[in-house]
């Protein structure tokens, strides 16, 4: 029958409507969890409020402006994008039927392509309706520890450190790196930094908790197998964090010493790094990677605003590890996520139960189907 002719890339004309119906759902769905109405008339004021002359003499109002609209705009366009680019490739494989199999086998191509770049399209705009959280949208102050397995551990903290900067990297995030402490024969202890990008918060929380790594270690004369572990915090990176709670210097205990280690470009060896630690709550930040040490102190004020900020809005210790992380035992029995490399490669989150024999890649980077099935995990029990 010509309706089960087969294109190029051995799809049938069936196939073909099925992958273009399909896909005009999901666009449609995608225009209802981001309230594409709400989008373009929330668009329409705030390309008033951009266009006013005095803006900019009100800064901070004029900064929100601003990101708002650059956001809002991103949303828009996005979605009026795909709109357009499965409507063509509607008319497109409507007309190819009309004119008849020559038609139809010269535009299989051509509509499979289509069909392939925007269910990918989709796919990475569904991952929005798993973000539920307030700060989901945020920057994201990440921190990694090396937790048990000594010199492997600390190892394992730095590629930790390397995985998280290649995947900001496939995202087009930024990652300032903030400070780093060096391990005693390799690595490092710790590690600050923020992502800053839209979303990286809401990504980056599903990396919260205990790591394992397994390989041969290569600090071992005898190269045998070793377990190590390191953690991962991420806090939501509120800019204006400063606003909402106050700080009394006389609550804090602020360190000076030098910069060392792989900070950045910018450590140098005076006494400029900064560690800050909230007495009352026992925070400790610091910062090692700005110019001066007056810089370092701002920015580690900044992080410290931004955590307490994330514990007062925790009423509960529930609430509080819902937005900071569970804190544990960096070591046997708390980990979220083992890394195999010998006797087998494998890659595992114990939450979601997903799992890639790829491990190369995820360490350098790939990480967006661990992510995005830890989210659909947690929506899952949510749900239940």
């Amino acid at each position: 029958m010509a309706n089960d002719s087969a294109g190029r890339g051995g799809l049938t004309r069936a196939s073909y409507e099925e992958e273009l119906a399909s896909l005009r759902v999901r666009l449609e769905a995608a225009k209802g969890y981001l309230g594409y109405g709400e989008l373009s008339a929330r668009l329409a004021e705030l390309e008033e409020q951009v266009a006013e002359p005095d803006l900019w003499s009100e800064p901070e109002r004029a900064r929100q402006v601003n990101t708002a609209y650059g956001r809002v705009k991103a949303d828009v366009d996005l979605l009026e994008s795909l709109e357009r680019r499965l409507s063509d490739a509607e008319v497109l494989w409507s007309l190819a039927l009309e004119e008849g199999e020559e038609a139809v086998a010269e535009s299989s191509a051509e509509v499979g392509s289509a069909v392939a770049a925007l269910s990918q399209a989709l796919d990475d705009l569904e991952l929005r309706s798993l973000f539920s959280g307030q700060h989901d949208e945020r920057d994201a102050v990440c921190e990694i520890h090396a937790g048990a397995g000594g010199t492997d551990a600390q190892d394992w903290a730095e590629m930790m450190l390397r995985m998280y900067q290649r995947w900001a990297e496939r995202h087009g995030y930024s990652v300032e790196l903030d400070e780093v402490s060096p391990g005693q024969e390799a690595g490092i202890l710790s590690a600050t930094f923020i992502v800053r990008g839209r979303y990286a918060y809401g990504q980056l929380a599903a990396e919260r908790g205990v790591h394992r790594l397994v390989r041969m270690s290569p600090f071992d004369a005898q190269h045998r197998r070793q377990t190590s572990f390191a953690s991962m915090e991420a806090t939501p990176f509120i800019e204006e964090a400063s606003d909402e709670v106050e700080i009394d210097e006389k609550e804090l205990r602020i360190d000076t010493y030098r910069s060392s280690g792989a900070g950045g470009q910018h450590v140098n060896v005076t006494d400029s790094a900064v560690r800050i630690t909230h007495l009352p709550t026992g925070i400790v930040v610091s910062c090692q990677n700005e110019r001066s040490q007056h810089q370092n102190k701002a920015r580690a004020l900044q992080i410290l605003a931004a955590k307490l900020v994330a514990r007062q809005r925790a009423a509960r210790q529930a609430e509080l590890e819902a937005i900071s992380g569970p804190q544990s035992d960096v070591a046997w029995g708390n980990q979220i996520r083992s890394y195999v490399t010998a006797p087998y490669q494998l890659v595992k989150d114990l939450r979601s139960g997903y799992e890639t024999g790829n491990v190369e890649a995820v360490l350098d980077g790939d990480l967006d189907e661990l992510i995005a099935a830890y989210l659909r995990f947690r929506r899952e029990q949510e749900n239940d």
